[in-house]
């Protein structure tokens, strides 16, 4: 029976163990975590068939290894295991953050080893197992990247575990993958988590908690994330991170300014949001256009415009053949 380890029982490790248990893949999963109380509970939760407290052993024949542990752990786990990969292994992971992990992998991993840098773009703000669910992926986009020694069937293996999560198979290119991430998950996890910070910090703190209602809670609901996974983001993606800070910042300003002049053009900039939002949540954003260039910096490329995540995919398409160039993004927006 082929073996599957995953490196990692917290929220994401632990809810990709119960899906694939649930989806009944005929494969051995062992876990490992350095927290015994969480390799129990994810046990416990049915995700692993076994869990192995020796992180050699833990990978001994495995045929795919996924390593889901925070960003900046993810180097030292690839350094430790990398002697003792068996050939023709797969390496994935489900790091927030991708140029850097990639980066590791080609440092430290044989060449004998496939690995394909991974995001499952779902979550919450719990961290640990008991937050997990066999359906949390469900029809959430997960970003691949195909690392440089990748081949062919290590990539599409990698595929259909994620179609078998029930997530959506998303390529794009790593650069611009840390670059919109920043501005859709790691910003709003700054500000909320900055909101926590001055709201609780100031000297009337105990008595504006008891009015925080819905809207705060809402707000810094992401404030409640793991303490070293966002310290890891902000670490590996800081030049990301660092444009869209600056971009709010900015706009924020404009804000003050529009309220402290009384400026009635906020009804019209509110409604132009409040439409924006709309769209979002109906599903109707429009596709990008063929320019293949947004005014959005990459990590690695900050002065320059970025490809689209469809073109992205084009390259990985022209890389591996074995789908058509085609049939496979449209099969997959149906």
């Amino acid at each position: 029976m082929s073996k599957i380890t995953i490196i990692g029982l917290g929220l994401i490790g632990t809810s990709i163990g119960m899906a694939l248990r649930k989806a009944r893949v005929n494969v051995e999963i062992v876990g490992h975590d350095k927290d015994r109380g969480a390799s129990n509970k994810a046990a416990k939760m049915g995700a692993t068939d076994k869990n192995e407290w020796n992180l050699i052993r833990a990978v001994e024949g495995a045929m795919i290894v996924i390593i889901a542990t925070p960003v900046k752990t993810i180097e030292e786990v690839m350094q430790q295991i990398a002697p003792e990969l068996p050939d023709g292994c797969i390496v994935t992971d489900t790091g927030s953050t991708k140029a850097t992990v990639l980066n590791w992998a080609q440092e430290h991993l044989p060449p004998t080893v496939s690995f394909v840098g991974g995001h499952p773009m779902a979550g919450k703000e719990l961290s640990g197992p008991e937050g997990a669910e066999a359906t949390l992926f469900q029809g959430a986009p997960y970003c691949i990247m195909p690392g440089k020694n990748a081949t062919t069937a290590s990539v599409k293996t990698i595929v259909e575990m994620i179609e078998i999560l029930e997530a959506t198979p998303y390529f794009i290119d790593p650069g611009e993958h840390d670059s919109y991430v920043a501005a859709i998950s790691h910003l709003p996890m700054l500000l909320s988590s900055v909101l926590v910070k001055i709201t609780s910090e100031s000297p009337a703190w105990p008595e504006m908690a008891r009015l925080a209602s819905s809207g705060y809670r809402d707000v810094s609901r992401l404030a409640s994330q793991d303490p070293e996974m966002n310290r890891d983001i902000c670490l590996t993606n800081h030049e990301g991170l660092g444009y869209w800070i600056d971009e709010f910042i900015k706009e924020l300003y404009r804000f003050r300014g529009l309220i402290k002049d009384s400026d009635e053009s906020l009804f019209q900039i509110f409604d132009d949001i409040w439409v924006a939002r709309d769209r979002l949540m109906q599903n109707r954003v429009p596709l990008p256009s063929n320019n293949p260039h947004v005014n959005v910096p990459s990590s690695s490329e900050t002065a320059m415009g970025m490809v689209m995540g469809d073109r992205a995919a084009e390259k990985i398409q022209e890389m591996f053949k074995w789908y058509s160039k085609d049939d496979y993004p449209k099969r997959k927006r149906q």
